[in-house]
């Protein structure tokens, strides 16, 4: 039951996500590619290293230490828009590289997991390029925000008003998933809680920091540098939860990204509390 409950939920966001979405939001990188470039580079290649880093340091394994790859993989959440937005972010950057993660984790994630499982478990586990769970992941994913997609470019109007709810909604389903995931794993999340919480901080902090820095190092401008950080430090934590329940049947794998989705959403905010002072200041 919980699993349908996860795929519904899943299914409800990823919509909800193509009704924000249109053509040109894939078609706009070409207006700034240096910045899309930049900040997909950091979310596909840097922060999985980085992740690799803190779950050996921290001393993570099994199917833990996937949990925490499974997370980092997924793409940036709806959360991520309102995030810059607060911050003072180039939100229509944010809207492209959400749209363009979403289609890419259709083909990453599955690959990045299956790694972390014959890594981490051993033994064979890789599901990286079964047809099944490729599929799984693609029905999940991509075909919601592709109906969200046609059904607002029918319905435009409709799509335009629902902006709001949507994200208001996307919010509650995901502090509902969360909820539903700690009931679920109590024990497993109880028993772990003081070995994730440090390595879920540490990701969330590198995630939001890289996010930045990186792209200012690349003479990106300010508001998109705050979108990459946004982006990158704001992962689909309901994505991830789904798919480690629904997908791979293990309820303890989704531990990982609860510890996340709750402390990211308070650093999140602070952070881009911060930002929004400082170019209140700057602008004095």
């Amino acid at each position: 039951m919980f699993s349908s409950f996860l795929s519904i939920a899943l299914a409800l966001v990823m919509f909800g996500l193509g009704l924000t979405l249109t053509v040109g939001d894939f078609t706009r990188v070409l207006k700034y590619p240096k910045a899309a470039a930049v900040a997909l580079v950091c979310q596909m290649i840097v922060l999985p290293v980085i992740c690799v880093g803190l779950i050996l340091l921290f001393g993570l394994g099994g199917v833990l230490a996937v949990g925490m790859m499974l997370l980092v993989a997924s793409p940036g959440g709806t959360a991520a828009n309102l995030f810059s937005h607060l911050a003072g972010g180039d939100v229509a950057l944010n809207v492209t590289l959400t749209a363009i993660n979403s289609v890419l984790a259709v083909f990453t994630l599955p690959l990045v997991v299956g790694l972390s499982m014959a890594g981490f478990l051993g033994g064979g586990a890789s599901i990286g390029l079964q047809p099944a769970k490729f599929v799984q992941v693609f029905a999940i994913v991509l075909i919601p925000v592709v109906i969200g997609m046609a059904v607002r470019a029918r319905f435009t109007g409709w799509a335009e008003r629902m902006r709001k709810p949507v994200r208001i909604g996307s919010a509650v389903v995901l502090v509902l998933v969360i909820a539903a995931a700690i009931a679920q794993a109590f024990r497993t999340l109880v028993d772990n809680i003081w070995t994730l919480g440090p390595v879920a901080l540490a990701l969330s902090v590198l995630s939001l920091a890289i996010g930045y820095a990186v792209p200012r190092l690349f003479r990106v401008d300010r508001g998109q540098s705050i979108a990459s950080a946004m982006e990158i430090g704001v992962h689909n934590g309901t994505l991830a939860i789904a798919v480690a329940v629904s997908v791979l049947g293990d309820k303890a794998m989704a531990v990982p990204a609860v510890v996340y989705g709750v402390l990211m959403f308070f650093l999140a905010g602070v952070v881009a509390f911060l930002l929004s002072r400082s170019r209140e200041t700057a602008s004095v």
